[in-house]
């Protein structure tokens, strides 16, 4: 059984690229290290745009819940901590466990 962690980010376009390059220079490999999810992929989410937003989809696929609430408990608070330091008023964040039928 595989399990889906989404992670939707709308985050201000005046700083979308600088953004997404962290994100996928430190953010996805940090979470990848943790061992807890097998891939990742990245959605630029094409509904809902605004003029002054612009939002993405992170997703990890896992083959255990334990294994991202291990990631959610630990690395994954540590992660979520730097974005909302790094880019405070400047983004929010939904997220979504999904389980494959």
């Amino acid at each position: 059984m595989i399990f889906l962690y989404n992670v939707t980010i709308g985050v201000d376009k005046e700083i979308e690229m600088e953004w997404l390059q962290w994100m996928k220079d430190y953010y996805l490999p940090k979470a990848m290290e943790s061992g807890a999810f097998l891939e990742h992929r990245i959605y630029k989410v094409l509904t809902h745009e605004d003029e002054n937003s612009v939002s993405y989809s992170f997703q990890y696929f896992s083959d255990a819940i334990e294994k991202i609430v291990q990631y959610l408990n630990n690395d994954g608070k540590v992660l979520l901590e730097e974005l909302r330091s790094r880019y405070k008023e400047k983004h929010v964040v939904f997220n979504t466990l999904l389980q494959e039928s």
